[in-house]
């Protein structure tokens, strides 16, 4: 059936309505295509030292050939567990083109998160920065990984100064707790460097493949307790990239041909900054200006006041961050034509101080793990802070269903879901959760509650799941819970997400107490212990009891709901 698409009409003048997603077979076919056309270009600057496209294909195919060499198939998984570093753009392009999958790994990951994430992928093979091997070393025993490659900070730097920044922070500033990984027959283990050497003098094949087979593994936070994979194949990323080149024209084309300088602070695992900063970078000839380390706001504001920085994308904690800073003011913006905002809802009070400093409205767009990311973006013109979360991009459908499946009409309050290229091929191993958030006619089902108006633009009034929304990053209460409620001091908990000025929302956790000397600070240093920072709470309140159903299930609705002050 074919449904109106209002938002077209909304489009802003230079914006095609359609895109080409078969224009390229796979992303692998696209980066060889980016590297021989900007070769001479810039493509990464890190530690105010610059890598060139040329570089970057020669790192990459070398990597390449050293995966091959030790029998990496087509279709076999890599972890990479960086950092912003250069070796982190090296390793994604040569996985791709060793015919490899890439599984996106948080390095802040706790023991237990990696573990899982490693077994669910089956992954062989993992490329991290030394600064994290120790949670490695507790794990990778009970995984199939078969080769550890080590990165340091310093790799792809001069030599010099390659040495001088590895001994400060392994030394100095002590950023490398001593780990000790197993090197045996099970599991070998090679410093990036050494990989780098050894497949100089490897053979590299560029494999065979197809817009259907799978590029990344992108883990997501699981309903069930457990993060799971989204499976984007080659042709959701490459239509991704597309899509966004598509909507950004307008605003790009007034650089009359400069090259684009992208401010890459968002970390590459994430799935906001792989697609529009690395992948459609490379697409656009852009240098990146990779952000090791975006909390450091001094430092992060001398990087880049060394640059005419075009294009800025960030979450609303990062944008309100950097203009809340008294050096931020001071820079030049005159070439900043793109700020864009997504991962969490773009504040007023930000949005406005923003453009008042910098002069570029926070442009705010809205996707997710499952879409590659981008299914929504407001129009690039637009200085207006409207609260919502723009149009459906090129050849993208977005439709408002109620309960039952059915459309909903203009002003229709339902659930948001999206159908277009860019849309993952299922939850990896895990059909019955693919069933649960696909339609029959290919919509996939976002869980949060929206509107559509007569102009096609949408909005999100609430969310269906009851997933929070930290700093951009998705929480799912019930993996809280289920770590929380193995503290032998609980009898049970829940988790919800409470208002926060700084992430959005903060994860709020109420417990039923099996042992009442039970402290605040006991269960905080027990939740660091086991869960990535931002799924920590920040809020720990004692109850004698929790609201439930007839049934006995706990309703989060209703804690959150409460009129109490966090």
């Amino acid at each position: 059936m074919t449904r109106s698409k209002p938002w077209l009409a909304s489009y802003e003048p230079g914006v095609q309505a359609e895109i080409n997603p078969g224009e390229y077979a796979s992303v692998v076919e696209l980066l060889d295509q980016s590297f021989k056309q900007h070769a001479k270009k810039d493509m990464l600057s890190f530690m105010d030292v610059h890598l060139s496209f040329e570089q970057v294909d020669e790192l990459s195919r070398t990597f390449a050939a050293w995966l091959q060499a030790q029998g990496l198939t087509k279709g076999a998984r890599v972890a990479l567990m960086m950092p912003n570093v250069p070796q982190y753009a090296v390793a994604i392009a040569g996985v791709l083109r060793a015919g490899g999958i890439v599984v996106n790994v948080n390095p802040l990951y706790t023991p237990r998160e990696l573990e899982h994430q490693l077994k669910d992928s089956g992954a062989e093979v993992i490329v991290i920065l030394e600064n994290f091997a120790t949670t490695l070393q507790e794990v990778v025993a009970r995984t199939d990984i078969k080769h550890v490659i080590v990165a340091a900070m310093g790799d792809l730097l001069p030599t010099v100064k390659g040495a001088i920044v590895n001994f400060v922070v392994r030394h100095v500033k002590k950023m490398v707790p001593a780990y000790m990984l197993p090197n045996n027959a099970k599991t070998k283990v090679i410093s990036f460097k050494q990989a780098l050497a050894a497949g100089r003098s490897a053979k590299y094949t560029r494999p065979s493949l197809t817009p259907d087979d799978v590029a990344f593994l992108q883990y997501t936070g699981g309903t069930t307790g457990v993060s799971k994979g989204a499976t984007l194949l080659h042709r959701n990323l490459v239509a991704n990239i597309l899509q966004n080149e598509a909507w950004f024209h307008p605003a790009l084309s007034k650089l009359g041909g400069q090259q684009l300088v992208v401010v890459c602070a968002l970390p590459l695992y994430h799935i906001f900054a792989l697609t529009v900063c690395f992948l459609m970078g490379a697409r656009m000839g852009s240098l990146n200006i990779l952000i090791v380390n975006p909390r450091d706001i001094p430092g992060f504001i001398k990087t880049i006041s060394r640059y005419r920085v075009n294009m800025l994308p960030a979450v609303n904690t990062l944008f309100n961050a950097l203009v809340n800073h008294p050096d931020f003011a001071k820079l030049d913006f005159s070439g900043l034509k793109l700020s864009n905002g997504g991962g969490m809802a773009v504040q007023q009070a930000t949005a406005e101080k923003w453009l008042k400093v910098t002069g570029c409205p926070i442009v705010e767009g809205y996707g997710l793990s499952e879409t590659a990311p981008v299914a929504t973006v407001n129009r690039l013109d637009n200085t207006e802070f409207n609260g919502a979360i723009g149009y459906p991009v090129p050849s993208t459908e977005a439709a408002i269903l109620d309960d039952d499946g059915n459309h909903l009409d203009v002003g229709g309050v339902g659930e948001i879901c999206i159908r277009g290229p860019q849309v993952m091929a299922g939850y990896w191993n895990r059909p019955d959760e693919t069933a649960k958030v696909m339609t029959a006619d290919g919509f996939f089902r976002t869980g949060d509650i929206g509107v559509m108006d007569s102009t096609g633009l949408f909005k999100i009034v609430d969310r269906k799941k009851d997933m929070i929304l930290v700093s951009g990053f998705n929480v799912y209460p019930n993996e809280v819970e289920q770590v929380v409620n193995m503290h032998p001091g609980v009898l049970e908990c829940a988790a919800v997400g409470v208002p926060d000025d700084k992430s959005g929302e903060a994860v709020k956790l109420y417990i039923v107490r099996k042992d009442n000397t039970l402290t605040e600070a006991a269960v905080k240093a027990y939740c660091h212990e086991q869960l990535t920072g931002y799924k920590c709470p920040k809020f720990v309140e004692f109850r004698a009891d929790l609201p439930k159903t007839n049934v006995g299930k706990i309703l989060r609705r209703e804690l959150r709901d409460e009129k109490k002050s966090a």
